[in-house]
């Protein structure tokens, strides 16, 4: 594949610019699922390299930067975003052309990061989840938990979801919006296991520190997507969740290395040990089955890598050049 200035003729010099309400109007699920799958192809065929995510900080604030590159698409970018206690996380992907080492764009991606989040676990749910899985059960109403539940009905023909956080009013608002925007029942309940027991599909999108997810809620067949953790020091699932699986998938071993606090508990009792996780792009390929019979219990554990906003920053700059959208500004 083509580098996306080298694909274009005519392509300006110059470097696009997209702000948050840009990148709105043009990303789509459908873009973020066929780019981010196919990112995560190119890592596992060994045609992507990726940088994982570091910290560095103040005594305010923290800058949070990762990198990747994707040969065979002839782009490499990284993902650039600061957070501190005071104020909303500034985000922001610049996209380099793979062969000039040209920047094409600077990519506001608050947005963008809630979407290609979505799309993996979308992908990951395409690959492990059951067939026939209709039943999605969601932890958290904000954010993530939106994109989360977007993606999971792209991929599977989703009957009901149930929705529990802990704050009644907003996850009411959160089930009657997403009712609207997925054209499907969500449901809001009252106590945690209600978003478990039963269930195809169990997604934990929070914040929280400790683990929202019971393994004794969790029955045979069930798939579950893990998002909401990135520091060893946060967890949103129990170790006896762990145990009952039969297969445990990252995004990247290295960066699950790094970040995984689900997985830090059961690495001490013995419960889970790393050279039987897998990762995504492995799955995608062939390389690991992961759903051997309709009552193995599979878990993805994302941590956002790299290549997820790179290859969907790429989408955006072809698409916004396509139609004209953004701002051109002479580097």
């Amino acid at each position: 594949m083509a580098s996306p200035s080298s694909a274009q003729p005519g392509v300006p010099r110059g470097v696009l610019l997209l702000n948050e309400d840009e990148v709105r109007r043009l990303l789509t699920m459908d873009m973020a699922l066929d780019a981010v799958e196919q990112g995560l192809r190119k890592m596992a065929l060994d045609e992507a390299h990726l940088i994982p995510r570091h910290r560095v900080s103040t005594d305010h604030a923290m800058l949070h930067v990762m990198a990747a590159a994707a040969k065979s698409a002839g782009v490499m970018g990284a993902k650039v975003y600061a957070t501190s206690r005071k104020g909303a996380a500034q985000f922001l992907v610049p996209l380099f052309d793979g062969k000039t080492g040209q920047l094409l764009a600077l990519v506001q991606a608050d947005y963008l990061g809630q979407v290609r989040t979505g799309a993996a676990s979308g992908i990951a749910t395409k690959y492990m989840a059951r067939a026939d899985a209709s039943e999605v059960g969601l932890y958290g109403s904000g954010k993530q938990a939106r994109t989360q539940i977007e993606a999971v009905c792209k991929v599977r023909k989703v009957r009901r979801v149930t929705v529990y956080s802990p704050n009644e009013e907003r996850r009411r608002a959160f089930a009657a919006e997403m009712s609207a925007r997925c054209e499907v029942e969500v449901a809001a309940v009252s106590r945690p296991e209600q978003a478990a027991e039963n269930k195809d599909i169990i997604i934990t999108a929070t914040t929280s520190r400790e683990p929202v997810l019971a393994g004794a809620w969790v029955g045979q067949g069930t798939h579950i997507n893990a998002i909401g953790s990135n520091f060893l020091s946060k967890a949103e699932v129990d170790v006896s969740t762990l145990r009952k699986c039969a297969n445990v998938v990252v995004d990247s071993k290295d960066q699950a290395r790094l970040e995984a606090g689900d997985f830090q508990q059961a690495i001490e009792d013995g419960a889970l040990h790393w050279a039987d996780v897998r990762e995504l792009g492995q799955v995608i390929v062939g390389r690991y089955p992961v759903r051997k019979h309709a009552e193995d219990v599979t878990l993805f554990k994302s941590l956002g890598v790299a290549i997820e906003d790179v290859v969907v920053a790429a989408r955006l700059y072809t698409r916004a050049l396509a139609e004209g959208v953004g701002r051109i500004i002479d580097w």
